[in-house]
């Protein structure tokens, strides 16, 4: 299981996204998730509409080229915008082609990274039971809005056919995560958790 610390490791909500959560959590051996969009020109870390003070997506690639080791960090890049895959950098992960992924894209715009070459997770939630891309796509981010069981029904068919699967723990939607890590322990396979409480996630799956 590799953790993704959801916006960094954090303990009040104003750290999330900060590249000093970031790097934290980068630090402490986890992948991390966050948003990229575009601000005058350029990429920046934010969920929301960006302003002013937004960090700069290539200083988070600057962070992992000073952690790179094997297996690397890895970035689960949430594209916040269209037409962002006009101002990405030539290289995305210089420590290594399989430590980053994108997702959240819109159908059209997953198309369009696909055909230019990067590594896309498409999504599966409830209201998504047919992933669009699935056979081209790199892996699948698996989330559930109601409660666990379109992960749970539709997580083993994933990994019996040897996907990379990132799962969106529950406690992100304001859900108890305890039932779902139980069953996740459980599974074999190239499993992903993005969640709030990495340290804890690092502890219960170790």
């Amino acid at each position: 299981m590799r953790i993704l610390a959801h916006r960094g490791y954090w303990k009040t909500a104003r750290e999330q996204n900060t590249l000093a959560a970031l790097a934290a959590a980068l630090e402490r051996g986890w992948g991390v998730e966050t948003d990229i969009r575009d601000y005058r020109g350029g990429l920046v870390i934010s969920h929301d509409p960006a302003g002013e003070g937004a960090p700069g997506f290539e200083e988070l690639l600057s962070v992992c080229g000073r952690l790179a080791s094997a297996p690397g960090p890895l970035l689960a890049l949430n594209v916040k915008a269209d037409g962002l895959y006009l101002l990405w950098p030539e290289t995305l992960a210089p420590f290594g082609p399989e430590n980053y992924f994108l997702f959240d894209a819109s159908v059209p715009e997953q198309y369009v990274y696909l055909k230019r070459g990067f590594r896309v997770f498409t999504r599966s939630s409830e209201f998504e039971p047919r992933p669009a891309f699935l056979e081209e796509s790199a892996g699948v981010w698996l989330d559930q809005f109601t409660d666990s069981g379109h992960i749970l029904k539709a997580l083993d068919p994933l990994l019996a056919a040897g996907r990379e699967v990132a799962v969106v723990s529950p406690e992100l939607h304001g859900r108890d995560h305890r039932e779902l890590w139980a069953a996740l322990a459980e599974r074999k396979g190239r499993l992903c958790l993005c969640t709030d409480k990495p340290d804890e996630a690092e502890a219960y799956f170790q």
